[in-house]
């Protein structure tokens, strides 16, 4: 990147369809692809580094079948570069995952496979590049439920040129049943779950994500762009920890373990991810990705392998009736010492990642995070007028207005399954960084179904790093789809960023994507929301621009 300019506050898709081919499916593959009964989930392409990567895609059959494929520098294969074949079946799901090795460093390269007398869809691909580079673009995306819409976000970064690579923080897909969250907007939208039920078994994950590699836009964007990726709770059940997960009843849904397990299979069977190197299992989910002498990129594993038990502020509410009693919570349970949600062999390969780009000079050191990390407590919305006094003559029926000015008169942490409740393993996690030099980090962050520009510090005031947060693909705003209406949402943010001095900006209205573009002395965050999610689209629309510098003191957002 030699300029981070800032264009029109909107921007047509459209008009960057004009570029390269490594940007997207014409439309004369795109219809052919659509014809293909054989590849209906489309290819993908993932897990780089800078000499082989994942190739992906699945075959629609009933019995084992052999697949060829093959690796080119050129769209018209004419000296493919590397090529074979691999049968699947039934036992991987009829999956293909290719890792094809001896590839060059920042190369493009086209990929396809063929089976059953047909050719899938060409995708568009390239290794991580080694020694200088001058420009990445990055698109950050996360929480895309298939009922809540058409995943437009992805087919926007299809055709964006400025985006070279995807990272995924999670939520890829949702677990829950047809007629759970989202279930009426589905019906309207003729995107209901499936299977019906809530997905607990190896053959529901496998339904699950099968109904979710059809989306259109999904197909156009992995083939389009590799896919760095890591998982939050959805991906398994809502809120999981070591020993279970909120929305797991063993009751009537069995052993966790187990469930656990067909999630995490399902998972390594349909993303474009490399299997677990020798001596690590499949929990064991994080990366690290090295951009030549730019930037590294690190991803986290939150959920399966060290994460302790949720503060459950429904425990609490009885309890927690004055400031004092808040304090005590946040000191005593919240904040106690050993709570984790990362573990020592995660941090060793963390701290090992920041030490090495810190040698090597590199300017640029990214954490793909599952969930917010910033310092977010909630206001007093009941003193600010925003949500009646739930003691009061006007008392909302909303309950969720009540839980709300009850965590805003105790000015508690918004969420607890956030880093926020977990305030000892953040300042574990802050020291390490400062420890190995890395107190420049930049969060790229989903899970909360908002857009946020964070200014980060640790629990002393020394600057952390910046956290730039993006809004759920198709997952609404929290507010909004708690009951408060579109006017109120608006306040609501602008109370959060107002009350947290660490938020700089957040807006809980939209859905989108985040585009990221780093030089090598500045970076520039996009908030591109997607509107129309009720019919498919690529349409985008500019909310916020921030710029990120490099000032004496670290980091800093200015909006742009």
């Amino acid at each position: 990147m030699t300029e981070l300019n800032a264009p029109s506050r909107r921007e047509a898709i459209s008009g960057l369809s004009a570029a390269t081919f490594a940007l997207g499916l014409s439309t004369a593959e795109a219809a052919r692809a659509a014809s293909q009964g054989v590849f209906r989930h489309g290819v993908a392409s993932g897990d780089p580094d800078a000499s082989s990567l994942v190739i992906w895609t699945r075959v629609t059959a009933t019995a084992p079948v052999e697949v060829e494929w093959e690796i080119a520098a050129d769209e018209s294969f004419s000296r493919p570069l590397r090529r074979g074949r691999l049968r699947t079946g039934p036992e991987r799901d009829f999956t293909v995952k290719v890792l094809a090795n001896g590839l060059e460093a920042g190369g493009r390269y086209v990929f396809r496979f063929r089976a059953l007398g047909e050719t899938s869809p060409v995708g568009r691909t390239q290794t991580l590049p080694r020694g200088r580079l001058d420009r990445l673009g990055l698109a950050l995306v996360s929480c895309s439920n298939y009922a809540f819409g058409h995943f437009n976000a992805y087919a926007a970064i299809a055709v964006d040129a400025a985006v070279d690579v995807v990272l995924h923080t999670g939520d890829y897909i949702y677990e829950y049943a047809g007629d759970g969250w989202g279930s009426e907007t589905a019906r309207t939208l003729g995107r209901v779950h499936e299977p019906a039920g809530e997905i607990v078994t190896l053959s529901d994950y496998r339904i699950r994500h099968a109904q979710y590699k059809s989306d259109a836009g999904s197909k156009a964007m992995l083939a389009a762009k590799p896919l760095l990726c890591c998982w939050d709770d959805h991906e398994s059940a809502n809120n999981p920890w070591t020993g279970g997960a909120e929305n797991h009843q063993p009751a009537t849904e069995g052993d966790w373990a187990a469930r656990r397990e067909a999630a995490l299979q399902a998972y390594y069977e349909w993303m474009p991810i490399r299997d677990p190197a020798p001596g690590r299992t499949r929990a064991q989910f994080w990366r690290a990705y090295v951009f030549g002498d730019l930037a590294t990129l690190c991803t986290l594993e939150t959920r399966h392998t060290a994460r302790a038990l949720q503060v459950d502020y429904s425990d609490w509410r009885d309890k927690v009736q004055r400031r004092e009693d808040a304090e005590a919570l946040e000191r005593e349970t919240i904040g106690a010492s050993g709570r984790r949600l990362i573990g020592p062999d995660q941090e060793a390969d963390l701290s090992a990642a920041w030490r090495a780009s810190v040698a090597a000079g590199q300017p640029w050191r990214l954490v793909g995070n599952p969930m917010p990390i910033a310092r977010t407590r909630v206001p007093d919305v009941v003193a600010l007028g925003l949500v009646p006094d739930p003691s009061g003559p006007s008392a909302s029926t909303n309950p969720a207005a009540a839980v709300l000015a009850w965590k805003g008169r105790m000015n508690l942490p918004f969420y607890p399954d956030t880093w926020d409740g977990y305030t000892w393993a953040r300042e574990r996690f802050y020291a390490s960084a400062r420890e190995a030099g890395a107190t420049d980090l930049v969060f790229l962050t989903g899970d909360s179904h908002s857009f946020w520009a964070n200014q980060l510090a640790d629990g002393q005031g020394r600057p952390a790093g910046v956290e730039i947060g993006t809004a759920g693909v198709t997952s609404p705003g929290d507010f909004v789809e708690s009951g408060f209406g579109v006017a109120t949402a608006g306040k609501l943010d602008q109370a959060f960023a107002d009350h947290n001095p660490e938020v700089l900006w957040t807006d809980d209205l939209h859905q989108g994507y985040v585009r990221l573009e780093l030089s090598r002395t500045a970076g520039l965050a996009t908030y591109l929301a997607t509107p129309g999610l009720d019919r498919p689209g690529r349409e985008v629309e500019v909310l916020r621009r921030y710029r990120i510098d490099r000032r004496s003191s670290g980091l800093s957002l200015e909006e742009a």
